[in-house]
């Protein structure tokens, strides 16, 4: 999403493209560089800025999004006024994005009279008094209740939830320490199943942690971190250097989710069996921290499950990891086999007991079927244990092949959360 200041006062970039030819010049600049979307703002909301007019709001925006409409791009409208979203609607934009979050019930009314994308972003109170003293117990737990309870107010006025975008709203109500700590735990936020953007481009938090006092100059820095969130599960980037951010975005390592399951429980007494499994996986999970040129991105709950297919067997106790990684999938099933034989694992007995069992369950736009290794799993959609798992973390997710994780598809191995995570 490539950033379309119309104003004279936006906090990096006021008055660059206040003329509507520069301004429509600028927007397929952007498009040529590997914009998608065209965000076009008449209101600076920088810290302490004061509200602009409506009238004047209109006459900034509404003539820029109908010229780029009319060039067939994807225009955002970035307003958190009714009137400005329904005049830019009007006049060809697909998306309002409100960095009040449609608190307006004004904003909804017009939310649901179109067919426009929504981003709902989070911000403490106004844009002239957000950052006087943004005070929370848990920034990361505090925005993502509202994201959600926000979105939930949306679809229940009748708005379809896959037109549903959230923003944690860096910078907007927090402090450097506060936007840090949402962007280093945005897979929380990705974990609502909505489309997340990351709009941290030329922030004044960069300013704090970096020591870079000119916007100008904060580029190559926000695009590092726009990367940084996609790895965490950010779908869309809001940026003002396009071409910066594209690059960065080429690092971009593919998704894979793994399902973890151990029921041979290594105990010296009865009754700790079930720990026994779980503190087999935390090892398991520490060993896949260790793989070259991956990350963990998340764990799921563990999950206490039914034996599938050969039943005379105990409980498992499972769990999905998702990783970002450089490895490829049959590189990668190399390094899991060598970590479950670290195990001990055996398979002597087709889907029978095992200390430890690490399965890719799906690779990001890969699909295969050899002698090796079949991707995605062919049996994932059928299995509970995954299933459950998986969904907590990615809500609608849809496998490489184009198959939707749903509970309506299980069959077997019937799973119930514990009351621990990793």
């Amino acid at each position: 999403m490539g950033i379309l200041n119309v104003t004279p006062d936006s906090f990096s970039d006021g008055g660059m493209h206040a003329d509507c030819d520069d301004a429509a010049a600028h927007a397929m600049r952007m498009v040529d560089e590997g914009a998608r979307i065209i965000d076009v703002g008449g209101e600076s909301t920088r810290p302490g800025s004061a509200e602009v007019a409506v009238e004047e709001e209109l006459a900034r925006t509404v003539r820029v999004v109908g010229e780029l409409a009319s060039r067939g791009l994807c225009v955002s409208i970035d307003t958190r006024h009714a009137e400005v979203a329904r005049a830019c609607v009007e006049a060809g934009a697909s998306i309002i994005n409100d960095v009040s979050g449609f608190r307006d019930p004004a904003m909804v009314e017009v939310a649901r009279n179109c067919n426009a994308g929504l981003v709902v972003m989070h911000m403490r109170g106004e844009p002239k008094t957000m950052q006087d003293d943004p005070v929370y117990d848990d920034v990361v737990d505090e925005v993502k209740r509202y994201l959600a309870d926000r979105a939930a107010e949306l679809e229940a006025a009748g708005i379809a939830r896959n037109r549903i975008c959230i923003d944690p709203g860096p910078g907007f109500g927090k402090t450097p320490k506060q936007t840090n700590e949402l962007l280093l735990n945005m897979q929380e936020f990705a974990r609502l199943g909505y489309p997340l953007m990351a709009a941290v481009s030329r922030k004044s938090y960069i300013g704090a942690l970096y020591g870079i006092e000119n916007p100008l100059d904060r580029d190559e820095v926000s695009a590092s971190q726009a990367l940084a969130a996609v790895e965490l599960g950010a779908s869309i980037v809001r940026a003002h250097n396009v071409a910066m951010t594209a690059e960065a975005l080429k690092d971009l390592r593919p998704y894979c989710f793994l399902g973890l399951g151990s029921n041979v429980a290594l105990v010296g007494e009865a009754g700790e069996e079930r720990e026994a499994k779980i503190a087999v996986l935390n090892e398991v999970i520490g060993n896949l921290v260790a793989l070259p040129d991956s990350q963990l991105i998340d764990i799921s709950s563990f999950y206490e499950s039914e034996p599938a297919y050969f039943e005379d067997q105990d409980p498992f106790v499972n769990a999905v990891a998702l990783i970002r990684t450089g490895i490829g999938p049959h590189d990668l099933l190399a390094y899991l086999h060598a970590i479950e034989e670290r195990f001990g694992r055996t398979r002597t007995v087709k889907n029978g007991p095992r200390t430890c069992d690490i399965d890719i369950l799906d690779y990001q736009c890969y699909v295969c079927d050899d002698e090796r290794l079949t991707l995605p799993h062919p049996l994932l959609t059928e299995r509970d244990f995954v299933v459950k798992p998986l969904l907590e973390l990615r809500p609608g997710h849809v496998l490489a092949n184009g198959t939707p994780v749903t509970e309506a598809t299980v069959e077997v191995g019937r799973a119930i959360k514990l009351d621990q995570r990793f």
